[in-house]
């Protein structure tokens, strides 16, 4: 039996046109898109909630989203494929990756080059929107389900990806869908109060320098007059943070204005690693450690872990229960 497959536009690259490029409005936009789906598949096409670029999409675009392909699941969708812009892609593949686990088979994807010429009638004469689309079409219907991201010929776990080129075709990296890889399989149904809680969500990643403790400690005060729910730390290679006694109790008065503290690691791939002496404090200090996917990753646990549990102290102590 063919399968149905949920076409979800949000904007991106991949709809744009004329010169310079800006968003064709997607009332004129899908049907054009219908155009250049393969005649032998079964693809209804839908606009997302919230379309615009992605380098202003947060979770409060990503959650009604989520929310749309949950209502479609119960029109007998299964299969999804999502366009999007590349800027935040990693993270809305993530998010979504956190929120449908493996209730349904999706592939979120997008281009580095628009779909359609600048005049907006035909498609561009070069572009990886058609190659793209058409893996993700090909890829949901064959996958395990769960979520991924689908990108210049490879399909990745959703939790697993990162840009890392700004204008090459070969703009992600990840793990293999094909390879195994501990992600998260059950869903959270997104409710209306979700999405209004997630519009106040504060996320602040501090990428560490090579500056001194003294330093470090006038950037937390000022971080402390006014803390976000989580304050990301990227340390160096596998975590390390050289520390003092004053950086460990601005870590504690932090937690106690509810702002929890994640020490993460500035090197794309591997695992933390809290052996050596100089990242030892991490044990005894009020701080969690990255056990995430990605970067990416990171952030769709903290937004998910914000979102399931009221409190900081909750949230602390949820952490580790929350793997994937």
């Amino acid at each position: 039996m063919m399968k149905k497959i949920a076409l979800i536009y949000m904007g991106g690259t991949f709809g744009c046109v004329g010169e310079p490029l800006m968003p064709m409005p997607e009332q004129h936009f899908l049907p054009l898109l219908e155009k250049v789906i393969p005649p032998h598949l079964n693809v209804d096409c839908f606009a997302a909630p919230s379309i615009k670029d992605s380098s202003a999409c947060t979770a409060v675009d990503w959650l009604p989203l989520i929310q749309q392909i949950q209502q479609l699941q119960l029109q007998d969708y299964q299969h999804f494929v999502i366009i999007h812009g590349t800027d935040t892609l990693s993270y809305a593949a993530a998010t979504l990756a956190r929120f449908l686990g493996q209730s349904c088979h999706a592939i979120i994807t997008g281009s580095q080059y628009p779909l359609l010429n600048i005049d907006g009638n035909d498609t561009r004469e070069f572009t990886d929107a058609t190659s793209n689309l058409y893996l993700a079409l090909e890829q949901v219907q064959v996958l395990p389900a769960g979520v991924y991201l689908g990108f210049n010929n490879q399909v990745f776990h959703a939790q697993t990806t990162l840009k890392v080129h700004t204008t090459d075709l070969n703009a992600f990296a990840g793990v293999d869908a094909n390879l195994d890889c501990k992600t998260a399989t059950k869903m959270l149904v997104v409710q209306n109060e979700h999405i209004e809680k997630v519009a106040h969500l504060s996320v602040f990643n501090l990428m560490l320098q090579p500056i001194g403790q003294l330093q470090l400690q006038q950037q937390l005060e000022n971080i402390l007059s006014n803390p976000p729910h989580f304050l990301i730390l990227q340390g160096f290679g596998t975590g390390n943070i050289a520390i003092n006694d004053q950086l460990i109790t601005l870590f504690e008065a932090l937690f106690s204005k509810g702002c929890i503290c994640i020490i993460s690691s500035q090197v794309t791939f591997g695992q933390l690693d809290q052996r050596y002496a100089i990242s030892s404090w991490v044990n005894t200090a009020k701080v969690l450690v990255n056990d995430c996917l990605s970067h990416a990753d990171l952030y769709a646990k903290a937004l998910q872990m914000y979102l399931k549990y009221p409190s900081p102290d909750q949230r602390f102590d949820q952490w580790n229960q929350h793997l994937s």
